[in-house]
């Protein structure tokens, strides 16, 4: 991605603390990120978006205890963690529904991708391997950034603290998409933070976050409402069993905990 650079006069936030000038853009599409790998991130901040519902269950998995997790792009990926490590615990999906033997020709994985699974009992100090459609590819994109951190509406507001406190030089949204397209859950989700950077970020803020920043406000009193009528929330929404996930994660600030991935790939708190 490319960001025309900005002189400005230094930002402030709401307390008064001196701020660099931030660029930021927000990658809309699996389209936009698949060319990450060839793109200079040492001085970028990513947070990534997927809000239904990788990152959602990720961020409330560490909010619950999880130790720490390590996001594949592949199922293979994820067993070979697995025969490395037989506590390992198993999550993911593919189509929405939790991986089977039949399809992972190996195990059947422990948990999906809802995060309604991640329960205390069963994430409490434990390492989780997880392969999701678009969110773990996501996730792997941005390695080489300076911080990839997991965005979420759950957790909106303290990702605002955490780029006021860090001040990057750049910031880069990245939503996961669903297939091949853009999400408006994550387009919502990437929004929300541009809404509450707006003050500090606005002058260096590309056409992208503008147009992000405009989504989410034109639907900030109907979320869910607006979410639910969107591709990937339509396909869940059809399934009883995964149902409930949408309205939980359109939530926000109920999980202000943030997921930051190390060098090694693993996600802690």
């Amino acid at each position: 991605w490319s960001c025309s650079t900005v002189h400005l006069s230094p930002c402030t936030n709401t307390s008064k603390t001196k701020m660099n000038c931030i660029e930021l853009n927000v990658l809309l599409s699996p389209f936009e990120y698949a060319s990450l790998s060839n793109t200079n991130l040492s001085q970028t901040s990513c947070i990534v978006f997927d809000v239904l519902r990788a990152t959602s269950t990720m961020t409330v998995a560490l909010a619950h205890g999880a130790k720490e997790i390590l996001p594949c792009e592949k199922m293979e990926e994820a067993i070979a963690a697995r025969e490395a490590d037989p506590e390992l615990i198993l999550a993911g999906e593919r189509g929405g529904k939790r991986i089977t033997s039949q399809l992972s020709y190996s195990f059947d994985f422990d948990l999906g991708n809802s995060p309604r699974e991640m329960k205390r009992e069963l994430v409490l100090g434990k390492r989780i391997a997880t392969t999701t459609t678009n969110g773990t590819r996501a996730i792997k994109a941005c390695k080489g950034a300076q911080q990839v951190l997991i965005g979420s509406l759950l957790n909106i507001s303290a990702l605002k603290q955490k780029i006021l406190n860090i001040n990057p030089k750049r910031l880069l949204l990245v939503c996961a998409g669903t297939g091949e397209t853009p999400a408006l859950e994550d387009t919502l989700g990437a929004g929300a933070l541009c809404n509450l950077l707006w003050l500090q970020l606005e002058k260096a803020a590309s056409d992208s976050a503008r147009m992000a920043c405009d989504v989410y406000r034109k639907n900030h009193m109907q979320l869910l409402e607006a979410a639910s009528e969107a591709k990937n929330a339509r396909h869940l929404l059809s399934l009883p069993e995964l149902a409930p996930d949408v309205k939980i994660c359109m939530q926000q600030d109920t999980h202000p905990v943030i997921g930051e991935m190390n060098t090694d790939g693993w996600i802690t708190l």
